[in-house]
């Protein structure tokens, strides 16, 4: 592809996003080029423009998104120009200690090449005024076109919406994923999860599709628990106004939940998750803080047998799993829509972030 495109470039910490025209290095052969037609706001890349998550720059952000494929190398076989696909943010060797181990989350190169901000080769595919131009999470989905290893492109129905197909690809993949890979949610147990942002509504959706019996959304905004109620809780807590813990054992004589899913990412929400699972029961960390942020916690709180595990994208085998969600999508069994609070032009990114940093955004996607 010779011709220039728009992407949104970070230059600096803490500075918006400008609007640049980039190009294409050549497609190498297990490449595919996808044309992105929507792209959602995630609070990962904010981390980035923030400083809270280093990366090199200028960088292109954007990790969310689905779009239609546009050309593929010589050595691709299981995705054609013309294929609606979702990108997944997390390519692998398939064959390093860790993919052996069905761990692609922690692929050996996926690790080594990531913090590089290039392509999973370790080369960059996109330049800018001829020089190399960093991709975040291997995508750099904030832009026109996006060059990705081709089994990052995951085919998917025609008929879902890509402003619904691109949540699929991070946030909703690892809250419904936490629910039903990661958590080991019984049928009619107790979840509880935490924060009610895309990754939070996901989860409590996952948890009802695991058939959870009762669902307890906890967040500080009434308009975000009143969403949980509508995706599935079955009953909502105001942090901000109510003792959580207390109001959760209230609920299971006394006991607390059977799983608890943090997805608030603060140091009160790992807090709360680990005084309102009940003794023997499982914790799910979603959300993040910053990587050399210390979080404390009051010792009683984490005995009796419990168990408490970080996941990043849900236990996602993106291949597998993109499908299975889009179809769900397509049933009603998965709401997708009630999440996208607006639909911006690229020009609108920054926008877009200041909404996503104020609280006042589920998603907000970036619609081409």
């Amino acid at each position: 592809m010779e011709q220039p495109f728009k992407a949104a470039v970070l230059f600096g910490y803490r500075e918006p996003l400008r609007i640049e025209e980039v190009r294409l290095t050549a497609l190498k052969a297990t490449d595919a080029l996808v044309r992105i037609k929507a792209a959602g706001l995630c609070h990962t890349d904010l981390e980035v423009i923030e400083g809270q998550l280093q990366n090199p720059l200028p960088i292109v952000l954007g990790h969310e998104a689905a779009g239609i494929v546009e050309a593929v190398g010589p050595a691709v076989k299981d995705v054609s120009p013309g294929d609606h696909v979702i990108l997944s943010w997390n390519p692998h060797c398939g064959h390093c200690f860790y993919c052996d181990r069905d761990l692609p989350i922690l692929c050996e190169t996926y690790l080594r090449e990531g913090p590089r901000a290039k392509h999973f080769d370790g080369e960059a595919r996109l330049t800018l005024n001829k020089a190399e131009l960093h991709q975040l999470m291997f995508l750099g989905a904030f832009a026109e076109y996006c060059v990705v290893p081709a089994h990052c492109a995951i085919p998917v129905s025609r008929r879902v919406p890509f402003e619904a197909a691109c949540l699929i690809g991070c946030g909703v993949m690892t809250g419904v994923g936490a629910a039903l890979n990661v958590a080991r949610i019984g049928f009619g147990d107790t979840v509880m999860v935490i924060g009610c942002g895309a990754v939070g509504l996901s989860a409590v959706q996952g948890a009802r599709l695991a058939g959870a019996g009762k669902i307890i959304a906890a967040d500080l905004l009434p308009e975000k628990l009143a969403l949980a109620r509508e995706v599935g809780a079955t009953h909502i807590v105001d942090v901000g106004k109510d003792d959580a813990a207390a109001a959760v054992k209230d609920l299971t004589n006394g006991r607390g939940a059977d799983a608890v899913l943090e997805s608030a990412g603060s140091p009160a929400g790992f807090r709360l998750s680990a005084e309102a699972v009940r003794p023997g029961g499982e914790i799910i960390w979603l959300g993040k803080t910053g990587v050399n942020d210390e979080v404390r916690f009051r010792w009683g709180s984490l005995m009796q047998e419990k168990r408490i595990r970080r996941s990043s994208y849900g236990g996602a085998r993106p291949a597998r799993d993109f499908p299975l969600l889009a179809n769900a999508y397509l049933e009603g069994k998965l709401c997708l829509d009630p999440m996208i609070t607006q639909k911006i032009a690229l020009e609108q990114i920054n926008d877009g972030f200041a909404a996503l940093k104020s609280g006042n955004a589920i998603r907000s996607v970036v619609t081409f």
